[in-house]
C-alpha cells in the first residue's frame, strides 16, 4: 500500500522559511515524478514545483527564486524549501508522485502552511 506522509507545515511570519517533507513508503521512489502542489482559500488547486524520476526540476513562476523542490532517493523522501514566505504563499501543501504514464498517481494529505504579515 502506497502511503505518503507530509509534514513541516506551520504559522510563519513573512520573510520566514519552512521545509516541507513528503515521505513515500510502498513504491520504487526513483522511477516516479514528484511534486508540490497547494490550495490557497477561495482558489484552484495549482502545481508549484516538480521533479521528474530523471531529476529535472520546474517551478510556477511565482515561487521561482524562493522554493527549491529536492529528494532524496535513499530516504523516499521529497522536500520543498521554503524561503522568503509571503502572506500569499497561505495554502495547503500537497504532495504528489506518479508515472510519467499515469498508471500510478498518489497523494498526500496536505500540511498546511500560514504566513502572517
Amino acid at each position: 500500500q502506497v502511503q505518503l506522509v507530509e509534514s513541516g507545515g506551520g504559522l510563519v511570519q513573512a520573510g520566514g522559511s519552512l521545509r516541507l517533507s513528503c515521505a513515500a513508503s510502498g513504491i520504487i521512489f526513483s522511477v516516479y515524478n514528484m511534486g508540490w502542489y497547494r490550495r490557497a482559500p477561495g482558489k484552484q488547486r495549482e502545481l508549484v514545483a516538480d521533479i521528474t524520476g530523471g531529476g529535472v526540476t520546474n517551478y510556477a513562476d511565482s515561487v521561482k527564486g524562493r522554493f527549491t523542490i529536492s529528494r532524496d532517493v535513499a530516504k523516499s523522501t521529497v522536500y520543498l524549501q521554503i524561503n522568503s514566505l509571503k502572506p500569499e504563499d497561505t495554502a495547503v501543501y500537497y504532495c504528489r508522485i506518479w508515472t510519467t504514464n499515469m498508471a500510478h498517481n498518489y497523494w498526500g494529505q496536505g500540511t498546511q502552511v500560514t504566513v502572517s504579515s
